[in-house]
C-alpha cells in the first residue's frame, strides 16, 4: 500500500513540473507533497531536508527575477525598464493563460517582459533602438532565469524520491 502512495505522490510531483509551462509555481506545489508525505510518515525525512528544499524553491524566485533584471541591465535597460519587465511578466503571464489551454502564460511572460520594459524606457525619454535592446535584455533574462527555476525545480523533484521511495 505504501508502494502505491509513494508512486502516486512521486507522479503526482513530476507531473507538478509541467506547471512551470503555464506560469504556475510548480517548485512550491512538489514542496507542498514532500511536506505532506513528512506529515504522514514522520520518519522517512527531516524537517531539515524540508527547509532545504524550501531554501531552493526560494532560490529560484529569486533568481528567476534577478536574471531578468540583470539581462535588461546588460542590455542598457534603467530602473524603471527593469520595474516595467518584472511588472509586464507578471501581467502577461496573467493575461496569456487563458489562451492555448493555458499554455499562453509562458509566452505571455516572456512577451509582458518585454512589453514591459519597452514600454517603460520609452517613457524615459529612451530612443526606440535603445529602449528595444534593453527590452530584448530583459526578455532573454526572464527566458534564461525561467530556466534555472525550472532546473532547480527538477533538482527539487530528484531529491525528494530517495526521501519518499520506500526502502
Amino acid at each position: 500500500m505504501i508502494t502505491a502512495l509513494a508512486v502516486l505522490i512521486i507522479l503526482l510531483m513530476f507531473s507538478s513540473l509541467a506547471l512551470h509551462i503555464f506560469g504556475l509555481p510548480a517548485n512550491w506545489i512538489i514542496l507542498a507533497f514532500v511536506i505532506g508525505w513528512k506529515l504522514f510518515f514522520p520518519a522517512t525525512m527531516s524537517w531539515n531536508f524540508i527547509s532545504i528544499l524550501a531554501l531552493i524553491a526560494v532560490v529560484g524566485e529569486i533568481l528567476e527575477f534577478a536574471a531578468q533584471y540583470f539581462g535588461g541591465k546588460k542590455y542598457g535597460a534603467t530602473g524603471r525598464g527593469s520595474l516595467g519587465a518584472f511588472v509586464g511578466a507578471i501581467a502577461g503571464a496573467i493575461l496569456g493563460a487563458p489562451f492555448f489551454f493555458g499554455l499562453g502564460a509562458l509566452p505571455g511572460a516572456l512577451l509582458g517582459s518585454f512589453g514591459g520594459c519597452l514600454v517603460l524606457e520609452l517613457t524615459h525619454g529612451r530612443t526606440f533602438a535603445e529602449a528595444q535592446h534593453s527590452a530584448w535584455g530583459a526578455f532573454w533574462g526572464k527566458a534564461f532565469g525561467l530556466a534555472i527555476k525550472i532546473s532547480l525545480g527538477v533538482w527539487m523533484f530528484t531529491l525528494s524520491i530517495p526521501k519518499i521511495w520506500p526502502s
